[in-house]
């Protein structure tokens, strides 16, 4: 046998085998489109499996038509899952949304298809504008899908959703509709994906919509809450106090910004800037004891021990029972004293502890497990006033 005739042997081998693979994939079609149009559940099902099959088949994978039909059978099955529900009929939410987000992959697959050049080069879209039409209308149920999984605390699949709603604007699919211009929930949806991903202490996802979601204005300062603390899981220390500081900055008396960045400043050792801090704070807020307490705190460390005082008082007057500020007053009395010579100022030393004592023996009463933080103070007190049997009670308590 020649090669000649080898050759051609093999040649029609091939073609033979094309022509069988082409007869059975219309085939098939043929059978898929017969059961979509009987409109069946289990017949759509069917089709819309005997098109997935195909598509698993990269020969396949270029054929619009498969596509189309898939589309069909998914949409009849959607159509169907929407009367149950519309009827108030028994029909699984879930898989409700699952058909109408698999119809958005369909298409979208089938726009990627539509988009490739043929063989002159030439990009000819031929669905484009029809299907983007079908899809705007379905669209709002991706945002829809969202919030049902949101409420049930599925924050996996809210998130799937908000993503998928999302991605809409960089479909080429959806270009005509310019959805990052023009749809206004874009920004809520942004904001719910990055709750959602906050609540899955997910730090990556957390922050991949932040600048969108900031655009949420109402919930903005929350939004900064969640992109810091992503920050904080990333161990990101400069980026987590700079959104500290721009939270603190938008949002002065939100209850999450200030404490923290406080905390920070007071870490570094940068008094002065935890300061200017609180002095803002207490100009958004000069009622606000938490403010007014912080700023006790600082002065303190500041060694402005007088300023504490008056500030730890006028605290005290708006709430007698906040532990901590008896605690700075009674401090700075006692720091005061420590400045002082004991042989040349006496008298003063003594007026000094009998100022510090009451704080301290209230702070004693309103925090008694901070055995380590009145305790030595209480020691030092009753020491120097000579008051023996406080003292003996004290020095037992600390032995």
């Amino acid at each position: 046998m020649t090669q000649r005739l080898l050759t051609g042997l093999l040649f029609t081998a091939i073609l033979s085998c094309y022509a069988m693979s082409s007869y059975a994939q219309k085939k098939e079609l043929n059978q898929a489109r017969t059961l979509i149009k009987g409109n069946k559940e289990k017949d759509l099902e069917k089709a819309a499996q005997m098109m997935e099959d195909l598509l698993k088949n990269k020969d396949n994978k270029n054929n619009k038509k498969i596509y189309i039909a898939w589309f069909d059978a998914v949409r009849g099955l959607y159509n169907q899952a929407n009367e149950r529900m519309y009827l108030k009929q028994k029909q699984d939410t879930a898989a409700f949304f699952n058909l109408n987000r698999k119809m958005f992959t369909i298409l979208e697959s089938l726009d990627s298809v539509d988009m490739t050049p043929n063989a002159k080069g030439k990009v000819d879209i031929e669905y484009r504008e029809k299907h983007s039409e079908i899809l705007n209308n379905y669209r709002p149920n991706l945002f829809n899908a969202g919030t049902f999984f949101l409420r049930k605390g599925d924050y996996e699949h809210a998130f799937d959703y908000f993503e998928f709603y999302i991605d809409c604007q960089r479909q080429p699919l959806f270009s005509a509709y310019r959805y990052d211009s023009t749809d206004v929930k874009m920004p809520e949806a942004a904001y719910w994906a990055t709750y959602s991903s906050y609540r899955l202490k997910d730090a990556v996802r957390t922050l991949r919509y932040r600048d969108l979601a900031l655009k949420d204005e109402p919930k903005a300062s929350f939004t900064l809450q969640y992109i810091a603390e992503a920050r904080h899981w990333l161990n990101d220390t400069e980026l987590y106090l700079q959104t500290l500081e721009e939270g603190f900055r938008r949002y002065p008396t939100f209850s999450y910004f200030f404490p923290r960045l406080i905390d920070e400043y007071s870490q570094k050792e940068e008094y002065d800037k935890a300061l200017a801090a609180v002095d803002a704070a207490i100009a958004a807020c000069d009622t606000c004891q938490l403010y007014l307490f912080a700023k006790s705190t600082l002065l303190t460390r500041l060694g402005r021990y007088e300023e504490c005082i008056k500030l730890s008082d006028q605290v005290i007057a708006m709430n007698p029972n906040l532990a901590e500020a008896h605690f700075n007053a009674g401090s700075a009395y006692m720091n005061i004293a420590l400045k002082l010579d004991e042989r040349n100022d006496k008298k003063q030393l003594r007026q000094l502890y009998q100022k510090a004592r009451p704080y301290m023996e209230r702070y004693r009463q309103l925090a008694p497990a901070e055995k380590q933080k009145w305790g030595p103070a209480l020691y030092r007190i009753y020491l120097n006033l000579n008051m023996g049997r406080q003292f003996d009670e004290i020095d037992k308590l600390l032995r």
